[in-house]
């Protein structure tokens, strides 16, 4: 049962559940469900092992079998786990105990897994979404429900307690996230200074891990690497590299506490981008540059994603892909036939952070409610920004054939888009920049080492790697 990552201070846990008990408003117990081990072929095969981001940041332990509580009305808190048998320690060797592990913590209250229905019987418990079906399973047992009961009757008061008070990252905490940058920034450079011409996605993408391992950590998601970066969310590395190819890279590591990077940078195979390559560059660094300047608290990150929607336009319309006026252009919803996402998304202990809560608990709240529209429904943060939010800054340009020949056919955007020019490029590709940052309480600040974003400065980097 040794611990997977490195612990901050038995203080900042027992800060953290003190803090929480003083916010939640009512009685009963609050119910924090740790991960299990998951097996993908058979008993003894599992997955890589990574404990609930919210057991972590109250309880801290990242190992699986532990369940916790805190007793509103008592004030106790309890972890429950049971410690390994000598037939388990054969395989794992000593492990510390659970009570000696539970107190690095500050919880010195350690129980039997078997005791922990019996605690709980005829109190009210309050837990939050369950994302892991053995946790559905789990709870109906526990908590004699039904499992649409389970699926359903979740506690949104813990809900906006928890995903407020994880959402304000502390110094200790910016410090974790600032290594996941600074090693997922090393990453990216690797990447640039490697790829060439003739090699395989996939050779990239074990780089992405071996240097998240040459650091002693994991990676934070699993890494995009991919000369179709149109594709969003492309997990597939079985395409060759060629000359005219651009390598859109989205990948990230984690600190040794278990926060996250994510970072994406686009570059050319050749040592040079082509001409109309660095044209469309250009045009979303210049969106980047833009949505970063304008990071402040207070602003909605609603209102910086248009921002940035507006100046991709802008340039679109620069190189004669698009036309009219950018911000009738950003009404009308043109840009979506490029920018089909969200700018960024809140981080933290997750690279979507708390987004097993719901968007609608994290990115968004009473005042501001998520759009259904194409485009801004995938905008995962909308609410304004508050110093020590951490959140990514990623806009793209991604031309997608099946999106043109639709909106085509239906005579979508006609006074915007310029087909004819656009369906000569539909086998561009997509490009993405992105970076880390945390709001301060007069602008914003990146994390990690900085890394080259510029089409010259990648250009430098790729043109030394291939010299």
């Amino acid at each position: 049962m040794e611990n997977k990552n490195q612990l901050f201070s038995t203080e900042t846990y027992s800060k953290r559940r003190s803090l929480l008990k003083k916010k939640i408003i009512g009685s009963g117990v609050l119910l924090f469900l740790g991960n299990q081990e998951s097996s993908i072929n058979f008993k003894d095969n599992w997955y890589p092992y990574r404990q609930d981001s919210t057991f972590l940041y109250y309880f801290g332990l990242n190992f699986p079998g532990l369940h916790a509580l805190i007793d509103l009305d008592s004030g106790e808190e309890i972890i429950f786990g049971d410690d390994l048998t000598l037939d388990e320690i054969v395989w794992t060797g000593p492990q510390p105990s659970m009570a000696a592990m539970s107190a690095k913590v500050g919880i010195l209250d350690t129980r039997p897994l078997e005791k922990m229905k019996a605690y709980l019987s005829q109190r009210e418990v309050h837990y939050l979404p369950v994302y892991r079906p053995e946790h559905v399973v789990f709870l109906t047992s526990l908590l004699d429900r039904s499992y649409t009961e389970v699926d359903l009757e979740y506690s949104e008061s813990f809900i906006k307690v928890v995903a407020a008070q994880r959402a304000v990252k502390s110094p200790e905490e910016l410090l974790s996230l600032h290594e996941a940058a600074s090693i997922t920034s090393q990453i990216h450079l690797s990447l640039m200074q490697q790829a060439k011409a003739g090699m395989k996605e996939y050779e990239l993408a074990s780089r992405v891990r071996q240097v998240a391992y040459e650091q002693n950590v994991n990676i934070s998601f699993q890494p995009i690497v991919t000369i179709d970066g149109q594709i969003l969310h492309n997990h597939y590395y079985g395409n060759t590299l060629s000359g005219g190819d651009l390598l859109l890279c989205d990948a990230g590591a984690e600190s040794s506490h278990l926060y996250a990077g994510d970072m994406t940078r686009t570059f050319p195979v050749d040592p040079a981008f082509s001409t109309l390559q660095k044209e469309l560059y250009d045009v979303v660094h210049r969106s980047h540059l833009a949505a970063i300047a304008a990071l402040k608290p207070g602003i909605k990150f609603l209102d910086l994603h248009l921002l940035a929607c507006r100046v991709l336009v802008e340039g679109l319309v620069e190189v004669g892909i698009m036309k009219g006026h950018p911000q009738d252009a950003v009404a009308a919803g043109a840009h979506t036939m490029f920018f089909q996402c969200g700018l960024g998304h809140m981080m933290g202990l997750d690279v979507h952070d708390m987004e097993n809560f719901g968007e609608a608990y994290v990115g968004y709240d009473d005042q501001l409610k998520k759009s259904t529209a194409f485009g801004l429904k995938s905008l995962r943060l909308g609410k304004a920004l508050t110093p020590g939010y951490v959140v990514t800054i990623e806009p793209g340009i991604y031309v997608i054939p099946e999106l043109i020949k639709q909106h085509k056919e239906k005579g979508s955007y006609n006074d915007f888009i310029n087909y004819p020019l656009l369906e000569k490029h539909a086998d561009f590709g997509g490009i993405r920049i992105e970076d880390d940052f945390v709001i301060t309480t007069d602008g914003a600040q990146l994390l990690g080492t900085p890394l080259a974003s510029s089409s010259d400065d990648i250009e430098s980097i790729r043109k030394a790697a291939l010299s």
